[in-house]
């Protein structure tokens, strides 16, 4: 099929790089703070208390993926990913880990990344979404559709999946647009009557 928005005006193009971006931000958010400890949790160092982030490195990875440096985000979620702690900053690194992929295009990196995380995780919405988007991205309809749904069960008012849910519904029933840009012959008939 090739890319759908390729028959459509500039204004549509542009909302879609927009909601792309848009959605590549709130896949990311969420996982993010999973990195982040409590406000009032810490970590005993010797006879320090340490307060702050626990895994700097999962979330420097997510803000260098949120700020469009998805090369060195995917470094250093990698990273993260190594010296996760419990199952939150796993499933959190996971998920970033896919939509960096995701975002460089290299989507049967990201495929494993996703898989990786429901299998781990069946209820992790953010992974079905991640993994729709693959599947969009690649044409794959019948797979993205399933995904979708299933991502909708489980977090059925996130705004996230209402964007891939629109991505995928313009690439598989795009609307024709109803706009008539010669209206000679609208004025002609006009005239005759």
């Amino acid at each position: 099929m090739g890319d759908p928005s390729a028959t459509q005006g500039p204004k549509c193009r542009t909302s879609r790089r927009l909601a792309g971006r848009l959605l590549l931000l709130t896949i990311l958010v969420g996982p993010m703070s999973a990195a982040e400890p409590q406000n009032n949790e810490r970590m005993e160092a010797g006879n320090k208390v340490v307060l702050g982030v626990r895994n700097q490195p999962l979330k420097t990875g997510a803000e260098l993926l949120l700020a469009g440096n998805y090369e060195e985000g995917v470094r250093m979620t990698h990273k993260g990913l190594a010296q996760a702690l419990g199952s939150r900053e796993e499933e959190a690194g996971l998920s970033n880990l896919c939509a960096g992929y995701l975002q460089l295009g290299k989507y049967d990196t990201a495929l494993q990344y996703c898989d990786m995380l429901l299998v781990r995780n069946d209820k992790h919405w953010r992974g079905y979404n991640n993994r729709a988007l693959i599947f969009i991205k690649t044409e794959q309809w019948d797979k993205a559709e399933a995904d979708l749904i299933k991502g909708e069960e489980i977090n059925a008012g996130a705004y996230t999946m209402k964007v891939a849910r629109s991505l995928y519904m313009d690439a598989v029933h795009p609307v024709a647009p109803e706009i008539e840009i010669d209206d000679r012959k609208t004025k002609n008939r006009d005239e005759k009557e």
